[in-house]
């Protein structure tokens, strides 16, 4: 049975895999370099529509997460920091996407295909780059919460 720490690790692990995978997901198959503008329009306003309060709370939650988990293993000064270091990479996610994307999924949501900006291509790359360097931190994030994970578990085999 898992005790409450164990319960905690679990949950961190979850939540970091999840935000990861999709936006490395998101990384992989939805490329929008090559769209047309109706096509970009149709696939960016749903996504950004169908995922983005599950994305927010996702990252708010590992964040918080990761640092109850490095809280819960302070006596373990490796493990403390390096979860400390996983949440502020997933809390750099949350400043990425508020100050980053969020301008430009809120102004992109009101467009229609006859009113695209000129600039519409530049606030797409942006857009992208963001999400790019955002996914690379959340994958950073879950490799630091993992290594702490498969850390403390290789001692406690040793310690048998």
């Amino acid at each position: 049975m898992l005790n409450i720490k164990s319960t905690v690790r679990f949950i961190n692990i979850t939540l970091a895999a999840l935000l990861a995978g999709t936006s490395f997901g998101i990384w992989v198959g939805f490329n929008p370099k090559n769209y047309t503008a109706s096509t970009y329009l149709e696939q960016q306003q749903h996504l950004v529509q169908s995922l983005n309060t599950l994305m927010v709370s996702m990252v708010i939650l590992v964040t918080l997460v990761s640092i109850v988990s490095a809280y819960q293993q302070r006596q373990n000064k490796p493990v403390f920091i390096t979860l400390l270091f996983a949440a502020a990479f997933f809390a750099s996610c949350i400043f990425i996407s508020r100050f980053g994307n969020l301008p430009i999924q809120t102004e992109m949501l009101t467009w229609t295909l006859e009113s695209l900006p000129e600039n519409w291509m530049d606030l797409r790359d942006k857009w992208w780059n963001l999400h790019i360097i955002r996914t690379i931190a959340e994958l950073v994030g879950l490799s630091l919460v993992v290594l702490t994970n498969v850390s403390n578990q290789t001692t406690r085999l040793e310690e048998m």
